[in-house]
């Protein structure tokens, strides 16, 4: 029973982590400098909070892999089919942020150049600047449309194992369906509302708090056991 609450508190702390990051790096590194009318000026101007928050992402995106790794004993009880599902989607997860990571330093690089000093391809960079742009805009809105996947199979496994209360699994169905939905209709040019965000960033912060107080179900665990 005590193992079980450590694992819970572990997973909890593991996905505040990842919320957390989330708030840094999209909020205040990356969202107001990459998506800004003048990113070519202002990326290089922060260029050490670009490259911190692209480590921050790596790091959402290994503990994301952690996260699946140290419940795959655990969800493979209620389905092995499941458990191999929410790991792959999560290292797919973490390929896509890398990927993104890769587009954000492409941006930086070019931005660097383009305020650098006594420079003559100003025209040229600045054409470059809007092809950067949209890849990273590309690379940025998959990256979070593949993060919608791991996020419903955890939720979807959580209700089925009942592991933690049913609402909160439900709410979190609901919540990645509506991000998906936003995600999706952005990609194609026709942006719902952004508000359909907001009910999974506040599941996604009522479930790592739920695992560190209360943990995992253990009597649930102790039942599929015996």
């Amino acid at each position: 029973m005590k193992s079980n609450k450590k694992i819970g508190r572990l997973v909890g702390l593991l996905f505040l982590l990842i919320f957390a990051i989330g708030i840094i790096v999209y909020q205040l590194l990356q969202g107001p400098v990459l998506f800004s009318d003048n990113f070519l000026t202002t990326t290089s101007a922060n260029s050490n909070e670009i490259i911190i928050s692209t480590l921050l992402l790596s790091l959402s995106g290994i503990s994301s892999v952690v996260i699946a790794t140290i419940l795959f004993p655990i969800f493979k009880k209620y389905s092995i089919t499941l458990a191999f599902l929410y790991l792959a989607f999560n290292i797919l997860g973490f390929i896509a942020i890398s990927i993104d990571n890769i587009s954000v330093l492409s941006m930086l690089e070019l931005s660097l150049e383009y305020t650098k000093d006594g420079t003559d391809n100003s025209d040229i960079l600045g054409t470059l600047g809007n092809v950067f742009y949209k890849k990273h805009w590309w690379t940025h809105y998959l990256s979070l449309l593949i993060s919608c996947f791991p996020v419903f199979i955890l939720y979807y496994t959580l209700y089925a194992s009942k592991l933690i209360p049913k609402i909160i699994s439900i709410v979190g169905i609901i919540a990645v369906i509506l991000m998906f939905i936003e995600i999706l209709f952005s990609i194609l040019g026709n942006s719902i509302s952004m508000n359909m965000l907001l009910p999974i960033g506040l599941i996604q912060l009522i479930l790592p708090l739920w695992l560190i107080f209360k943990g995992l179900n253990s009597s649930t665990l102790e039942a599929e056991i015996k």
